[in-house]
């Protein structure tokens, strides 16, 4: 089912980017289906994403015979992010269409540890990669 007749997939967004290697990213794990890596504009230390290896452009893009696979992975990372980052609970968010927050439009899913409420707005500061190198550490070693 495709809720978006009008948009098309586009091939230089930043996540197409990233999995052709054209831009780095500090990956957390990568499976024939998934990439997961940090977010350079975190809401909060051990913000990743997860996104699937094919075009598409939100949910309603992904194939249902997959579905049960790509849920499994977001799973399987947020998992690894509660118990790296030693967090009190996780966020797991998705955003489909424009109105709705999306502003890369490659379908991804956001997992977020929450402690102690401890967030920052999104995209408002470039985080260190130093700092993304270690979070993304503790997270490879619960995986």
């Amino acid at each position: 089912m495709n809720n978006n007749q009008t948009q098309h997939y586009d091939d230089n967004n930043i996540f197409a980017k990233i999995l052709r290697k054209e831009i780095p990213c500090i990956k957390v794990f990568e499976d024939d289906l998934t990439l997961a890596f940090m977010d350079i504009m975190p809401q909060g230390d051990g913000h990743t994403l997860v996104i699937p290896k094919f075009p598409a452009i939100d949910l309603f893009e992904l194939p249902e015979s997959l579905t049960g696979d790509y849920l499994s992975t977001i799973q399987l990372v947020a998992g690894a992010v509660k118990r790296g980052m030693q967090a009190d609970g996780i966020k797991v968010f998705q955003f489909n269409g424009a109105a709705a927050g999306q502003t890369v439009f490659h379908l991804h899913f956001h997992i977020l540890p929450i402690t102690s409420n401890k967030t920052q707005a999104h995209a408002n500061v470039t985080a260190n990669s130093n700092d993304l190198e270690k979070f993304a550490e503790k997270i490879r070693a619960e995986l």
